[in-house]
């Protein structure tokens, strides 16, 4: 395992330094799904200490591909020293990575990026997640749960079957269609509210867009509860952009992580960089080390 030191690409970033490490990640478990989709379970100890929801790895998915692909964390365990990965199978590398099997290793490099930052007294989060943008708002609410400092409710939207069974629900939410009650197990076993989404209208899933069910329960809520409500989303462009101006419209805080190529993943190469409007005006910031998650009002302007 190779600890990042201040001689490396991280030298600039001191905020990052001693806190990316690379990890030779044993394959523990590898499983595929409907839709091109995979969970991949690795044990990297490192990583698994120091990830926080948000955080992503850079993986090199095969020996003859140099270049390493990103990818969101969907959980892990620090005492066990495993870190989850749910990922599509789009291209060259990640196809490859659908070949690993477990007992192979893979050359890890992460936690990066900053992480969420949930707000006091902001305890009723609405945690947005679309398609491959799934898994660090899974993450987020497990990470709530075990902190017991936020009641969470994850809306989930995908038009691929989802990379896990459907179960009913067995907690109510106000404010939702009764027919709305298709749940994931993972967040549902742990006593977190979650409610699906689609436009292919599978079983028990709200037939329309994740920021159409959040409106939904907005709307029931009176206006001290909004005080009490924030948004933390990641998924395709357009649902961030809508999400943005959902949460533009009852004046809620909100924060996306973004998804973009990138090369280095440590900030060197600038490939990752995105406009970002601040006090001074535009900047162009790195989605890896000053992301990946920003503030939404700042990534997409009125």
């Amino acid at each position: 395992m190779f600890h990042f030191k201040s001689s490396d690409p991280l030298k600039n970033n001191k905020q990052h330094r001693d806190s990316i490490f690379v990890e030779d990640a044993e394959i523990l478990s590898h499983q595929g799904f409907a839709g091109d989709q995979y969970v991949i379970r690795l044990q990297a100890p490192e990583c698994a200490r120091h990830a926080h929801a948000g955080s992503f790895v850079h993986i090199r998915c095969a020996e003859r591909l140099p270049m390493r692909r990103p990818l969101s964390l969907l959980r892990c365990d620090p005492q066990a020293g495993w870190i989850e990965i749910l990922y599509k199978a789009l291209g060259e590398g990640t196809r490859e990575l659908t070949q690993r099997k477990p007992g192979e290793q893979l050359s890890v490099m992460g936690p990066i990026g900053k992480p969420f930052k949930p707000s006091e007294g902001r305890d009723l989060p609405v945690l947005i997640g679309g398609g491959v943008g799934m898994p660090p708002m899974i993450f987020l609410a497990l990470e709530m749960k075990q902190h017991d400092t936020h009641q969470p409710l994850v809306v989930m939207g995908s038009e691929v079957p989802f990379p896990f069974k459907i179960i009913p629900s067995s907690i109510m939410v106000p404010g939702l269609p009764d027919g709305v009650i298709a749940a994931m197990p993972m967040l549902d076993d742990k006593d977190i509210a979650s409610r699906l989404c689609s436009l292919q209208d599978y079983a028990g899933c709200h037939q329309g867009y994740v920021t159409d069910l959040v409106r939904l329960w907005l709307e029931q809520l009176d206006n001290s509860e909004h005080q009490r409500v924030e948004f933390f989303a990641c998924g395709p462009h357009a649902m961030l952009e809508a999400v943005a101006r959902l949460a533009r419209e009852y004046d809620l805080p909100c924060q996306v992580s973004l998804e973009e190529h990138m090369a280095c993943a440590v900030g060197g190469c600038a490939g990752c960089t995105v406009p970002i409007t601040t006090k001074e005006g535009v900047a162009m910031k790195r989605v890896c080390v000053d992301g990946p998650v920003f503030d939404a009002y700042e990534v997409f302007s009125e």
